[in-house]
């Protein structure tokens, strides 16, 4: 059946936003620097956390991991996006766009189930702050990053199998600027329906068996801080959550709306698409950065050293 596929079809032709020449230098501007900025967002993160021991725990520990998946997200499909905005031939090659359907599952499902196992994290700091140290320690922080990797791969590879059981009869276009399989489903010639059922399962299981623990953790610990007597260890807790909170809203929000409403091509369905791939990792580091004191006075401590070494 691939073979038959990609025999008849070896490219699809990607629409993305607008096809004005002046519009597109604009909006190639404007994700050139949503790019750059998010880019250098993330690897200030990266360095900040690697460059201080401070911030050698397991929180900071799952946050340098999300920052890595903030790089590699908008890297799957922005460069591409851009290179079609200064390009009169918008098209991609079949294995390209599986490629891309791979990996942004890869990343979005890893950054689910991280987004999920920091929300733990954070639960065991506040709800159990005593065997906080022992519970999470720096084996079960690898194991539970390699899980999410793991899962997060292996649930690609089942929608891959599904993109690649297509049969595309014409060349037809892409009503989208990335390939994802929602963009690709009414392109075929088959029958898509068992597709689609799976599609829509996968999405509710994966995003339920997700989200669930988030909402879990964060009951208990409201609980936990509503209990405290300290205001200043109430809010210090509230901060320490704020940030993860923003962005679990920002990511699933996006991410579940666009594969439950199945819109492929809509305005709403391309926003949406923006936001989870390119916005939400743009936010990451401002997030993190302005709501977290520690990550603030790192940023301080490492920057006055270098200030004094070149001094």
């Amino acid at each position: 059946m691939a073979q038959r596929n990609h025999s008849r079809v070896t490219e699809f032709v990607l629409i993305g936003f607008s096809e004005n020449p002046r519009i597109e230098a604009l909006l190639f501007v404007l994700f050139l620097g949503i790019y750059i900025l998010t880019v250098m967002g993330n690897l200030t993160i990266l360095l900040v956390i690697r460059a201080d021991p401070h911030l050698h725990t397991p929180m900071y520990f799952f946050l340098s991991n999300l920052s890595f998946l903030d790089l590699c997200f908008p890297s799957v499909t922005m460069p591409k996006l851009m290179q079609d905005l200064l390009s009169e031939k918008k098209t991609i090659s079949v294995e390209g766009c599986l490629a891309q359907v791979f990996f942004v599952f890869v990343s979005a499902g890893t950054e689910a189930i991280l987004l999920s196992v920091m929300a733990y994290d954070r639960y065991v700091a506040i709800c159990h702050p005593l065997l906080y140290g022992q519970v999470m320690s720096n084996e079960l922080c690898v194991k539970l990053v390699l899980v999410s990797w793991g899962l997060g791969a292996l649930n690609s590879v089942v929608v891959v199998l599904l993109a690649i059981n297509l049969d595309f009869c014409e060349a037809r276009p892409v009503r989208h600027y990335t390939c994802e399989l929602p963009s690709l489903l009414p392109l075929s010639c088959s029958d898509t329906s068992i597709n689609i059922d799976i599609l829509i399962s996968i999405s509710v299981l994966y995003g339920l068996g997700t989200f669930l623990p988030i909402i879990l953790s964060y009951a208990h610990i409201i609980a936990a801080v509503l209990n405290m007597r300290s205001t200043t260890g109430r809010n210090r807790a509230f901060n320490t959550c704020f940030s993860h909170l923003v962005t679990v809203i920002l990511f699933f929000g996006s991410g579940l709306s666009r594969y439950l409403m199945l819109t492929p091509g809509s305005s709403l369905d391309l926003l949406l698409t923006l936001q989870y791939g390119a916005v939400t990792p743009l936010l990451n580091p401002l997030i993190y950065s302005l709501k977290n004191h520690e990550m603030k006075a790192a940023a301080k401590r490492i920057l006055g050293k270098y200030l004094h070494y070149f001094g």
